[in-house]
């Protein structure tokens, strides 16, 4: 397994343009449940809070009126080591989104992969699982195969299984790494098609499988030995399984008004682990 799988020492994070609530992809799709702005913004001052208090360095970008869904921030990269996967967002609205993230990785002293200029490829970083011992890309709506073979190129290291995501916008709307080895999925017939194709697949047998019974539940954060999960009042029954199964510390942090825009516990921050060696760029 990756050495550093786990441990991260930064966070980048994109705080909530007024824009989201009414011009975000989704803002649209359920309007008998509205979007409250300022509950959003407060549950991810928790998120923000709470990844602090694992010891992460958190870098918070100013919202971007002009990009109503840069709080979505994982969809803008993948990141390995020090590595960092420039993407192509599915959505064509999102592409801008990349460059200011490109710019604050760069000056922290990652390493920076593009795509090819001429590229097919679409990739959300949310359809990127990354487990310890290869990588899992779900081909979505947001995702092609074209994608998954840049993933490959970035890490030649790992090995890049494409996984076909039946229903939802990304693979990880219904599946993450929960602990070592350990993956989190939830019990549609869709997050039981992926897992299928997965054990199919992998080249890795080692993985233990935690079954919630939401499939949003099933998005989790496994950050310095600790699990980031939903709260109770949110999906009361997979709480409960998860705090008969997980030993190790958790901490709830509610998601539930980013969850109306079809966001997630992961889909907003970009992890990484910067070594001592690793130096900041300034221009």
């Amino acid at each position: 397994m990756n050495s550093t799988f786990g441990k991260f020492t930064h966070a980048v994070v994109c705080r909530i343009p007024n824009s989201a609530k009414d011009h975000a992809l989704s803002a649209k799709k359920n309007s008998s449940d509205p979007f409250f702005l300022d509950k959003a913004r407060a549950q991810h001052a928790d998120y923000v809070y709470a990844l602090r208090k694992l010891g992460l360095d958190v870098i918070e970008l100013p919202p971007d009126e002009a990009l109503p869904d840069c709080m979505f921030a994982e969809d803008t990269t993948v990141m390995c080591n020090d590595t960092a996967l420039i993407t192509r967002p599915g959505v064509a609205l999102r592409r801008k989104e990349v460059e200011t993230i490109r710019s604050t990785l760069r000056k922290e002293g990652l390493r920076i992969v593009e795509l090819p200029k001429d590229t097919k490829a679409t990739i959300d970083g949310s359809d990127v699982l990354f487990t310890g011992h290869e990588f899992f890309v779900g081909l979505s709506p947001r995702t092609n195969i074209e994608g998954a073979k840049a993933v490959a190129h970035a890490f030649p290291e790992y090995p890049v299984q494409p996984i076909r995501v039946r229903k939802g916008p990304h693979l990880k709307s219904f599946m993450s790494m929960a602990g070592p080895d350990l993956i989190a999925i939830g019990s549609s017939e869709f997050a039981k098609d992926a897992l299928k194709q997965m054990e199919e697949l992998s080249e890795f047998r080692g993985y233990q499988i935690l079954t919630l019974p939401d499939d949003e539940a099933a998005n989790v954060m496994y950050v310095n030995g600790t699990l980031i999960h939903c709260t109770k009042n949110e999906f009361p029954n997979s709480y409960e399984t998860l705090v008969k199964r997980i030993s190790y510390p958790r901490i709830e942090v509610s998601m539930s008004e980013l969850a109306k825009l079809e966001g997630s516990l992961s889909c907003c921050s970009i992890l990484y682990y910067r070594s001592r060696t690793s130096r900041r760029h300034y221009d």
